[in-house]
């Protein structure tokens, strides 16, 4: 008798856990009909995998948003619109195109533009070396569309977030074989790279990216990304940024959602965790990331 009191005990308990379960997924459960919906795996073993992502990211602690948080902080950032947009302006040969291009972003409404500021299109044939000779023997400053796309985004009251990243094929002994985005031998170059523009737009840009997807879609190079190498390369470039412009503002490289961990991808929020215990937590004001 005892037995089956005990036993009626336990399957309550058991079926009362798994009701408490059932409630946490139906409250947590987003606006998805399917599990393709919810993952974006089309295979069974990957939404397995993105299920265990999603429901661990659900109920870990959120961060805090609020404003006052940082209302102590030593930056004040400008109450205008938190909206902006991806520019790829050093593209554009044409400069009444990315007058054009600005004037649109401006006309929307948008107050910041995150423009590239593209290492191996401004450092391009040696170290120190700022002469663009790739069309014209003689050469051309390499700086001038730069300097260009700053003056448009300043007549028309644009922030530029200024993503640092693309290393040059001579910052790497295996050129671009190691990967057209690969990082370079030599952290040092890249800060160089870094403190070269921020010393060049002090007071003009006060925003700076350094890198983009560290995590995975060989914006690491063709090798294993590495969270402990692109700390010690992020603390190198912000230290020069700050060195040469007191008053910017440094952010991590955005990191792409995943939750693949083979070798060339590693999940984002442990890519994240692994930079702070390798000391990133002192080398950047502001995180980013991609939300796609």
């Amino acid at each position: 008798m005892e037995s089956d009191k005990f036993n009626g005990r336990l399957w309550a308990g058991r079926a009362l856990v798994t009701l408490a379960l059932v409630a946490v997924l139906v409250a947590l459960w987003p606006n998805a009909t399917s599990l393709y919906d919810l993952t974006g795996e089309e295979e069974l073993r990957g939404q397995v995998a993105g299920i265990v992502h999603w429901l661990n990211t659900a109920v870990r602690p959120q961060p805090k948003l609020d404003t006052a948080a940082v209302a102590g902080s030593p930056h004040a950032f400008p109450t205008v619109s938190a909206f902006g947009v991806n520019t790829f302006l050093q593209q554009e040969a044409e400069e009444v195109k990315r007058e054009e291009s600005l004037d649109m972003v401006r006309d929307a409404g948008l107050r910041f533009i995150r423009q590239e500021f593209t290492w191996e299109d401004i450092e391009i044939h040696g170290k120190g070396d700022f002469v663009d000779r790739r069309n014209d023997p003689a050469g051309v400053d390499a700086w001038l569309k730069y300097d260009h796309i700053v003056e448009l985004a300043e007549a028309r009251d644009l922030q530029i977030i200024a993503r640092l990243s693309n290393p040059p094929a001579w910052s790497r002994v295996a050129g671009d074989d190691a990967g057209e985005k690969a990082p370079p031998d030599d952290f040092n170059d890249f800060g160089d790279f870094a403190a070269a523009v921020a010393e060049r737009y002090r007071g003009r840009i006060r925003y700076y990216q350094v890198w983009n997807e560290p995590n995975g879609n060989e914006e690491w190079g063709l090798q294993n990304v590495n969270p402990e190498a692109f700390t010690e390369l992020l603390c190198v470039a912000y230290e020069r940024i700050k060195a040469a412009d007191p008053e910017a503002v440094v952010l991590a490289g955005a990191l792409t959602p995943t939750v693949a961990n083979d070798g060339g991808h590693m999940n984002d929020l442990i890519f994240l965790e692994r930079m702070y215990a390798a000391g990133a937590g002192a080398c950047f004001y502001l995180m980013s990331a991609h939300g796609y």
